[in-house]
C-alpha cells in the first residue's frame, strides 16, 4: 500500500473511531443539513461539533459550504471508498468458529486409535 493512501486510510479511521462523528454521518445519509441542525440532538456546544464538522471534512468524509449566513453539510460517500475497499479485503476468509472447531479436533482425535504402550524393562 502506497504511503499516501495509507495516510488516507488513517485520517478516515481516525475520524470514524468517535460515535459522535460516526453519529452525524449516519444522520447527513437522510440529507444535506445545517450546522446547526446537525447540533441539535447532542449534547455539547456548538463549538465542539464544529470540531467534529471540521474532523469529518478533513478527512474528506462530508463537505461544508456557506449558503447565504448558514453552513450546511453534505456527506461524501466516495470519500469511504478506499476504506470500504481496504476493509473488503478481509471478507474474503470465513470466519472461524473456534468452539466448533474445537469440537470437531475431539471427536477426531477420539476416533484415532489408542498408541501402543512401549515396554520397558
Amino acid at each position: 500500500m502506497c504511503p499516501e493512501m495509507s495516510s488516507e486510510l488513517d485520517t478516515a479511521f481516525a475520524a470514524l473511531a468517535d460515535p459522535t462523528r460516526r453519529s452525524i454521518l449516519t444522520m447527513l445519509l437522510e440529507d444535506d443539513m445545517a450546522v446547526t441542525d446537525v447540533a441539535e440532538p447532542f449534547e455539547m456546544s456548538l463549538a465542539a461539533i464544529s470540531k467534529h464538522l471540521t474532523i469529518l471534512t478533513r478527512a474528506g468524509l462530508i463537505a461544508q459550504e456557506k449558503r447565504g449566513r448558514v453552513k450546511w453539510c453534505k456527506l461524501q460517500p466516495d470519500a469511504m471508498r478506499a476504506a470500504s475497499v481496504w476493509m473488503q479485503g478481509f471478507g474474503q476468509f470465513e470466519p472461524v468458529n473456534l468452539d466448533a472447531f474445537e469440537r470437531f479436533l475431539a471427536s477426531e482425535l477420539d476416533d484415532l486409535p489408542a498408541a501402543p504402550q512401549s515396554s520397558e524393562v
